[in-house]
């Protein structure tokens, strides 16, 4: 029994059987772990799936383009985001969790930045990851660059407060993460015929993106909002998401029967197709091929950051290289192989990378081995393939918990795991558009030295000039853009850091000012600031073609504080909102 259960975790965590073509099979988990693996009664191992090469290169090259989006962004934001100067300092937060949380801080907060927060560490953490990135994209020892990438992200995550904690970051945070064990080992490893991904990586890998769908229909229904029930959601969805783009702005302009069919059609992908995955293969097939022009759809009439891209890149693990192999041109497929072998020959597989994939009871192991003495090979082994099947079965326990609980509310299931795992954001749980959002507002910074003539800061990406059309960013993810929007949807007092943002304005302090398209006040600092929060609407096609106005829009007061600079030099409230908070929604 214990040599059974042994051979199942091989099975399991070891790679996929890609040595050789055969016969394709849509034979399951059980299945294979039965075939081959030396279990009583079975007289000859069945015959193997495709492997899943291809679909891991192009899933892999795909995760570094979004990981190098994801840094480049911060390369241009995150001093005036978190530096010293910044809107919230990692330094000042960091410091208050060391208070409070002294003996237990690193684990609270896992981050390089506890090193250093300078401006200097910060841009050092995003290089890195950016680099990195490029390492990944270009197949240059990617289990290395994966985790300098997850742990330069991390670092970033943990440390950057209200400008982080979306579901974006924790999709890409459990995606690189599990990519850890799911990337080739070597310098060069190219398409990697030899190490072939491991079962229980790909699988939950393909889990993620299951989750990330299943659970987002879950939440739609279980959220109660009565526009999902009456077919309304979308109605005035693309005029009121965090950035939309100017295709969103036509899509806008079709009929109700339209959006209602598309509101049905999100159900049936989210909670019907989505379970595709767990069927045979041609199934699978046919769920890549329809959510894959879903997920273009919503990233070409929104600007979601990398979440469509990262869900565009997972749907690829639903295939295999017969699938590949089939449609690829033949040229292209041998000019990668033909590269990455040219590259790597003559470099040799260390003893610890050809142990991680290789059986350590298989002949070749054991003519590897010492004649006499401690197997060395055997117990690296068996101690990377433990620390692999714990944290994997961890995600698994807890992703699939969060899952149940969603489904059955109260069930009594143990919830440390997912307390003890959550700081590192690698096993969360989703749901995207539970509420949606049916009227949008817009916050404004604007200034003055005379306290009359009053100019506004001009952003970069999100709404502002009526007569600018909306552009398409996404994967590149403004965060201070993007965190407005949410801030516009509450309270002030829910969002200080539009308050502070304003102090910094007072400073002109230049790193702040860099997250905006430009400095209305680049001598002398102005002497008020404020922000003001207005109602936008789409127009019509009538209005775009007449007036070239994209947007109208409505004053609706000022939304937080406005603040001035005194006599004494220090800074004071001018005046509080007077903005009806009853006109937000709550």
């Amino acid at each position: 029994m214990v040599e059974e259960l042994a051979g199942a975790a091989e099975w399991l965590l070891g790679p996929e059987d890609a040595s050789a073509k055969s016969p394709r099979s849509e034979s399951g988990l059980i299945t294979g772990i039965l075939a081959g693996k030396g279990i009583a009664g079975i007289a000859e191992p069945l015959p193997s799936p495709p492997s899943h090469l291809w679909p891991r290169w192009i899933f892999l090259r795909a995760l570094g383009l979004i990981y190098f989006s994801a840094f480049y962004s911060l390369i241009f934001q995150i001093k005036g985001l978190i530096g010293p100067n910044g809107i919230l300092p990692a330094g000042d937060y960091l410091e208050a969790v060391s208070a409070a949380l002294h003996g237990s801080r690193f684990w609270f907060a896992p981050t390089l930045l506890w090193f250093s927060s300078s401006n200097h560490a910060l841009m050092l953490i995003s290089w890195a990851g950016l680099i990195a990135s490029l390492l990944v994209i270009f197949n240059v020892w990617p289990r290395m660059a994966l985790v300098i990438c997850f742990v330069c992200f991390l670092s970033f995550v943990t440390a950057a407060q209200d400008f982080a904690g979306y579901q974006s970051d924790g999709m890409l945070l459990e995606a690189g993460f599990l990519s850890l064990f799911f990337a080739p080992p070597g310098l060069w490893p190219g398409l990697a015929r030899g190490h072939a991904p491991s079962r229980a990586s790909l699988f939950l890998l393909k889990w993620e993106w299951f989750c990330i769908y299943f659970e987002s229909g879950i939440v739609k229904i279980a959220s109660g909002d009565q526009s999902w029930r009456h077919l309304t959601a979308l109605d005035d969805y693309y005029q009121n998401g965090p950035l939309p783009t100017w295709l969103g702005w036509y899509a806008q302009k079709l009929p109700h029967g339209v959006h209602a069919g598309t509101v049905i059609l999100t159900f049936v992908v989210e909670l019907i197709v989505a379970w595709m995955m767990f069927l045979p293969r041609r199934f699978r097939i046919a769920c890549f091929c329809i959510v894959t022009p879903f997920q273009l759809g919503i990233a070409l009439t929104a600007n979601y950051t990398f979440i469509n891209y990262l869900l565009l890149s997972l749907g690829f693990l639903l295939l295999d290289d017969d699938v590949f192999e089939t449609i690829l041109p033949r040229r292209l497929c041998s000019f990668i192989e033909r590269s990455a072998s040219r590259i790597s020959a003559g470099t040799p597989i260390s003893p610890l990378a050809e142990s991680a994939v290789r059986p350590a009871d298989s002949p070749a192991a054991k003519l590897a081995a010492p004649a006499s003495g401690t197997n060395w090979r055997r117990w690296i082994h068996i101690e990377k393939m433990s620390f692999a099947g714990f944290f994997l079965a961890l995600i698994l326990y807890i992703t699939g918990a969060q899952l149940v609980l969603m489904l059955v509310p109260g069930l009594p299931l143990p919830q440390a795991p997912a307390r003890w795992l959550s700081p590192f954001r690698v096993a969360d749980s989703y749901g995207l558009f539970a509420v949606m959002t049916h009227a949008r507002y817009e916050i404004e910074f604007q200034a003055t030295r005379d306290g009359k003539t009053w100019i506004a800061y001009p952003f970069r990406y999100k709404p502002q000039d009526v007569k600018s059309a909306p552009g398409i960013y996404a994967p590149y993810q403004p965060r201070f853009d993007w965190n407005l929007w949410f801030a516009s949807l509450g309270p002030w007092q829910n969002y200080r850091f539009v308050v502070w943002t304003e102090e910094r304005l007072l400073d002109n302090e230049p790193d702040v000012i860099a997250l905006f398209a430009g400095n209305p006040f680049p001598g002398a600092p102005p002497q008020q600031v404020r922000a003001l929060i207005y109602q936008y609407w789409f127009t019509d096609l009538k209005t775009k073609r007449e007036q070239g106005l994209w947007w109208r829009r409505e004053l609706l007061g000022e939304y937080a504080p406005s603040l001035e600079r005194e006599p004494d030099g220090k800074i004071g409230i001018r005046d509080a909102p007077v903005v009806d908070e009853q006109q937000l929604p709550q």
